[in-house]
């Protein structure tokens, strides 16, 4: 079967995987005697008019027909999931699937306290192992710490990631404003907005998008072995090194020049999604989860581009399935994974302004997802994907937020919150790995 061109440039990224060594957790032999295949119980923050809500939406139907069984299906926002999963998957009412977030941080957190089942066996049984790329199996399996990379499969992911900026077409017309090709392209053009009072940059400090504008920063400095000491523990980090500084010091300079508004400090993604939809900013450095949205929801005319003159950007597989340890119905979880990775679910997912995993390329036929999936092929070709600034320590996205809003409103300085996230970041990766 053909596979889609994605598939082949992810396949680039298995040389670079770091292989960590840890005791596997062996196959998924769980006791099921609990089971009554009946309800599948189902978590997911995905919105209904995106690629993948409406990917998933089709695969509940399917799921129902072919098994019998019903989906009893709660949509959660990712942060009731983020700041609820231990407490809610370590009890009697957890789901028996649940989208979570990939890394060290997260899915390697809940697998390392023993609450992700394994699904070795699953894999093996539906063959998800040749099915996804070697690179995307990087942030489906995790060791005995839940470090990435190694041991057993505790997730399993349908589609892929990035971070790129969209742009309001409509405004940068209006202001002469060309899309820009390198580093000073772009401050110039935020300089032109600013000088027509404009604020460039819709941005979120209260969440996560301004902490990917600082990772953005550092890796437009940085190169694989940067991200592998980072990620992946390869060596300690110094937080005064030039990558690091140089972001913490742009976000600095920016948001005192007036391309950042400091009101982002109180500002969630949702806030700032919703500003760049209504046309109120010309730019929104975020993810590829906004794409379908966007194109649904936003009335002016826009596009995207590659952060300018950097190799590398935030990304990675994206949000894996998970089946809870205390889950009830385990084999109908793995079954409805299987169904989202079929073709006809993943082409749902390309053609919705999702990144397919394992679509076949003949069944994307929309011109903006194709413009997307470019976008992903160009980093995956030239090993682009960093992955997330939070990571690498359980802590680390409160408190990076917490580093980067205090830049904003000028309560400390950018060598101040370096040191701190310096501390921070340390005691995290020492809490991990002993």
């Amino acid at each position: 079967m053909k596979k889609s061109r994605l598939l082949g440039a992810l396949a680039g990224l298995a040389a670079t995987a770091v292989v960590l060594t840890g005791c596997s957790a062996g196959g998924s032999a769980d006791d099921r005697s609990n089971e009554d295949g009946k309800t599948l119980k189902l978590w997911h923050f995905e919105s209904e008019d995106s690629a993948m809500g409406k990917a998933w939406k089709e695969s509940i139907k399917v799921f129902e027909k072919e098994t019998g069984a019903k989906v009893e299906f709660q949509e959660k926002s990712f942060e009731q999931i983020r700041k609820t999963a231990s407490q809610s998957l370590n009890s009697d009412q957890a789901p028996d699937l649940i989208e979570y977030n990939k890394g060290n941080a997260t899915a390697g957190l809940l697998a390392s306290q023993g609450l992700l089942s394994p699904l070795d066996d699953a894999v093996e049984k539906y063959g998800w192992d040749d099915k996804l790329a070697k690179s995307l199996q990087t942030t489906a399996r995790y060791d005995d710490k839940g470090v990435m990379g190694s041991g057993s499969w505790y997730g399993v992911p349908d589609y892929g990631e990035y971070v790129e900026f969209y742009y309001n077409k409509d405004l940068f017309e209006k202001y002469g404003v060309e899309v820009p090709k390198t580093q000073a392209d772009l401050e110039k053009a935020m300089a032109t907005f600013e000088s027509k009072g404009v604020t460039p940059l819709a941005e979120s400090a209260a969440e996560y998008p301004l902490g990917q504008l600082w990772y953005q920063l550092a890796l437009s400095k940085a190169d694989r072995s940067w991200v592998d000491d980072y990620q992946l523990y390869k060596n300690p980090v110094d937080f005064s090194d030039e990558q690091i500084s140089y972001a913490t010091k742009t976000i600095k300079d920016w948001t005192d020049k007036g391309y950042i508004s400091g009101d982002a400090t109180g500002m969630k993604a949702e806030d700032a999604g919703t500003a760049f939809i209504s046309g109120k900013y010309p730019m929104f450095f975020s993810g590829s989860w906004w794409y379908g949205r966007f194109t649904t929801e936003m009335q002016q005319d826009w596009g995207t581009f590659l952060y300018p003159g950097a190799e590398m950007s935030p990304g990675s597989s994206g949000n894996l399935w998970v089946v809870p340890t205390k889950a009830k119905n385990k084999t109908l979880a793995e079954k409805f994974i299987d169904i989202t990775l079929r073709p006809d679910m993943q082409a749902i997912i390309g053609n919705n302004g999702g990144v397919p995993v394992a679509a076949e390329e003949s069944d994307i036929t929309d011109a903006k997802s194709k413009e997307l999936i470019a976008n992903f092929n160009t980093l995956t070709g030239r090993d682009g994907l960093g992955y997330y600034p939070d990571w690498p320590t359980s802590t680390f996205y409160d408190q990076l937020n917490a580093g980067l809003q205090s830049v904003l409103n000028g309560s400390s300085s950018p060598k101040q919150v370096n040191e701190e996230l310096g501390q921070q970041y340390a005691d995290g990766v020492k809490a991990v790995t002993g």
